[in-house]
């Protein structure tokens, strides 16, 4: 923590309250649940907004002054964090607190310093809890070697979905398993596996040193917080290539979007062997979003579930990556190379449950019109 300024000083008034530190806000996430109130966004030349079942509601107050910003943002740096956000004008960092860890970005901008805060439980939920449409999970636990990528917009809770599975396999399998994140969000506990986790910046320098090093550290599972570049995502999926189990996320909003972003990553020239290396080397996709509940009790995960199996692999091979969804719309039957499912025929098993509301999954859904064959098949 910066060492001139407390978590604890009462900086912000409220006409509920008296002053509200940013200690105070943090434990906001807590009594009301970091499912429900998902950020906490403060920013100079506005009252500070959490986010509460996806739309943003600002706090009943004052406009955040730039010495305000400071007060409320600067108590979450350490000052080696702090160092970085002068130098670099943003910073990533995490926070914990009571139950929750929290990832923040703080970032200078037009007016002034802005900050993003995500809430994320230390309880990691049990994976059954998720919302899978069906057990693929069950597959995905109990594989040996290849790539599970979980994908989805910024909010959509991919990183509960992987450390729900990776909590599952810590506890029913002797494995080693090793994650570079940036920065680290959920704490595993030690249990029938060994977990070591690193944070870009303060156990090592980048994703491609840590997965560099990582390979000569006798890994059974490798997490690998974020593809975000050709050279972490070359390494990540040499890992899987050799006999690894790699989990990693990418922001893509559903199955055929992710492929396409991988090899978007790669010039024309390598585009074959990247497609050749996927092909070989995926094991899932799973793309998900957060859709709010029908009874506003907060939100519910619909998922789009790719198994690369021998058609969709040649699919990526070939280049015709347009042909998957097909595959996804067919092969829905509880079989080892099938289990997949398209995120309209998802929100549609929603629909139809009761659990969220029709026209806000016409609002969510890739393809409305998809969507309306789904509706009329389930």
């Amino acid at each position: 923590m910066s060492e001139e300024y407390s978590a604890t000083a009462k900086i912000y008034p409220t006409p509920e309250h008296d002053k509200l530190s940013i200690r105070d806000m943090l434990d906001y996430f807590e009594k009301h649940g970091a499912m429900r109130v998902s950020d906490l966004h403060i920013k100079v030349g506005t009252p500070p907004a959490y986010r509460i079942d996806g739309d943003l509601v600002k706090l009943k107050g004052p406009k955040v002054t730039p010495q305000m910003a400071k007060q409320l943002l600067y108590p979450l740096l350490s000052n080696e964090n702090m160092r970085k956000l002068r130098s670099d004008r943003s910073v990533d960092s995490s926070y914990r607190i009571g139950s929750l860890q929290f990832r923040i970005n703080i970032f200078a901008e037009n007016d002034g310093l802005a900050g993003a805060i995500r809430a994320l439980s230390l309880d990691i939920p049990p994976v059954e809890d998720i919302g899978f449409p069906n057990n693929v999970w069950q597959d995905i636990i109990n594989r040996k070697h290849g790539l599970v990528l979980m994908t989805g917009i910024t909010g959509a809770g991919k990183s509960t979905t992987i450390a729900s599975i990776i909590d599952r396999i810590s506890e029913k399998s002797a494995c080693r398993i090793l994650t570079i994140e940036d920065p680290i969000e959920y704490i595993f506990a030690q249990k029938h596996s060994m977990i070591s986790q690193r944070e870009v910046g303060r156990d090592l320098k980048s994703f491609p040193q840590g997965l560099k090093e990582m390979l000569r550290q006798d890994p059974d599972i490798i997490f690998v917080g974020e593809m975000r570049d050709p050279e972490t995502i070359a390494m990540t999926l040499m890992a899987a290539e050799t006999g690894h189990l790699v989990f990693s996320t990418l922001h893509t909003r559903d199955v055929t979007g992710t492929v396409t972003r991988i090899l978007d990553y790669f010039p024309a020239g390598r585009q074959a062997e990247v497609r050749n290396q996927l092909s070989l080397g995926l094991a899932y996709i799973v793309c998900q979003k957060l859709i709010p509940k029908k009874d506003a009790s907060g939100r519910i995960v619909a998922m789009e579930i790719l198994n690369n199996n021998y058609a969709c692999a040649n699919l990526i091979r070939v280049g015709k990556v347009e042909q998957i969804y097909s595959q996804l719309q067919t092969k829905t039957q509880d079989k080892p190379d099938e289990k997949m499912i398209t995120l309209e025929r998802h929100m549609a098993m929603l629909v139809q449950q009761d659990k969220i509301d029709l026209l806000e999954a016409k609002k969510w859904v890739n393809d409305i019109k998809c969507f309306s064959d789904a509706m009329q098949r389930v």
